[in-house]
């Protein structure tokens, strides 16, 4: 049996040592309900929800804006039999300006019970393929005789990441690498095609009993990649009788948030977001708009009772 404490030290060493080498972030798409869509950032998650689920989301970034940033994901995940393995399959588009981004990854988690106190320490390993598609006959563009904006782009890229995601009933942090491969992306500061870089992903959270129907979990998610500004997304959201979520986010020198979700049945969620940015951005859009929808199957022989994560 692994010490408790002593686990915890080296992760949160490991975690800090992380961070430090990485100094900046963001060219992966960006979600306000990271907290509903943890497979697409840490592939350990699979199957930790203890029955299969699916889940759907779209998010309109900067309303108003052309070529503005348009996101759909849909994950789905379950554990198998022993519990122990979980399997998932995650699809992700992204567009921005001229550049569409595909990315299809499978997902395999595998957990380790820690302690007798509902402990459990998962590893996580994922591989697909990243497809980048470019056409610049979409809008206007910076040195519009660079040699770069006369061919569209086609490529399709491997990906190949891992990540570790340590649970209770009551609190989670995990920690993951996306994609260790460096590929090719859309990079719309220098409206130009750049290599994609290693990001590195930390989140986490906690679930406190305010009353016997009202709960607060804050969470948050730290995103990090050589070469570009780090960002930090921090929320809190509290849950009513199971059912109603209400909370607020606050996106690191980016946005504010507010949310709120759903449980229409046990078996099915809905959640929406609306951010508003906090830059000089701001002055040219209308906002942004975040949707979520998830589907769970009660297994056999159990009763599906709606989780917080």
């Amino acid at each position: 049996m692994i010490h408790k404490s002593s686990l915890i030290k080296g992760l949160i060493v490991l975690v800090f040592l992380l961070i430090s080498a990485v100094s900046y972030a963001q060219q992966d798409p960006q979600y306000t309900h990271y907290m509903y869509n943890t497979l697409s950032v840490n592939p350990a998650y699979a199957g930790q929800r203890e029955t299969l689920s699916v889940v759907g989301l779209h998010r309109s970034q900067w309303v108003g804006i052309d070529g503005a940033p348009q996101t759909q994901s849909l994950g789905i995940h379950t554990p198998l039999r022993n519990e122990r393995i979980g399997l998932g399959l995650n699809v992700v588009n992204d567009a921005l300006g001229p550049a569409s981004e595909t990315f299809v990854d499978a997902n395999f988690s595998y957990t380790i019970p820690l302690n007798a106190n509902d402990l459990k320490l998962s590893f996580g390993a994922k591989g697909g393929f990243h497809m980048l598609d470019t056409d610049w006959s979409k809008g206007r563009f910076q040195n519009q005789l660079d040699a770069n904006f006369q061919d569209n782009i086609n490529l399709i890229s491997p990906m190949v990441g891992a990540g570790l995601y340590m649970h209770t009933r009551k609190w989670y942090l995990g920690l993951a690498v996306p994609n260790f491969i460096e590929t090719k992306h859309y990079d719309d500061y220098e409206e130009s095609v750049a290599t994609e870089r290693m990001h590195f992903y930390l989140i986490g959270g906690y679930v406190f009993n305010i009353s016997e129907t009202t709960e607060l979990k804050p969470a948050f998610l730290l995103k990090g990649v050589s070469g570009a500004p780090m960002i930090a997304d921090v929320s809190a959201n509290f849950w009513f009788q199971k059912k109603v979520t209400l909370g607020l986010a606050w996106r690191w020198d980016d946005s504010v948030s507010a949310l709120a979700g759903f449980q229409i049945t046990p078996g099915m969620f809905v959640g929406y977001s609306y951010d508003m940015t906090t830059t000089g951005l701001n002055n040219y859009n209308s906002g942004t708009h975040e949707f979520t929808l998830r589907f769970e199957v009660k297994r056999l022989g159990r009763i599906l009772s709606p989780r917080f994560f």
